[in-house]
């Protein structure tokens, strides 16, 4: 017989609740396989390689999900847009990344509610990180 799903504790962070680090970098990872095979959005990231991108936003999105605060520790305050001053983003590169994010929220298969509040948050900041309207 198999055990009945508990409900996370009280205290629980949305974090822990959603499986920890291998959730999020679960995430994060399938993101940015499909900002590899984006030519156009590729092109808004500077490093070649994308693992450095990729352990920055699993280490934000723990943090500010309830996780461990490496994030800070290691670069300071987000500044979320502060950080992203420096490259063009624009509706369609926004829709582009919220494209690939909207597959990489489906691929980790979460509870409708947390699936509804993750979702909420990062179409929230990825509207708010769009800094031209130029093309």
């Amino acid at each position: 017989m198999a055990a009945e799903p508990t409900a996370p504790a009280a205290d629980a962070t949305f974090w822990s609740a959603v499986g920890g680090r291998a959730t999020f970098e679960k995430l994060v990872r399938t993101f940015y396989e499909g900002v590899a095979s984006d030519p156009e959005l590729l092109a808004l990231y500077p490093e070649p390689d994308l693992e450095g991108a990729i352990q920055r936003l699993t280490g934000f999105l723990e943090q500010y999900w309830g996780g461990p605060t490496a994030y800070s520790d290691q670069r300071g305050h987000p500044r979320l847009r502060m950080r992203h001053a420096a490259f063009k983003v624009d509706p369609a590169q926004r829709d582009r990344w919220l494209t690939h994010m909207r597959a990489a929220v489906d691929a980790i298969d979460l509870p409708p509610l947390y699936e509804a509040e993750l979702w909420a948050y990062l179409e929230r900041a990825a509207f708010a990180m769009v800094n031209t309207f130029e093309d």
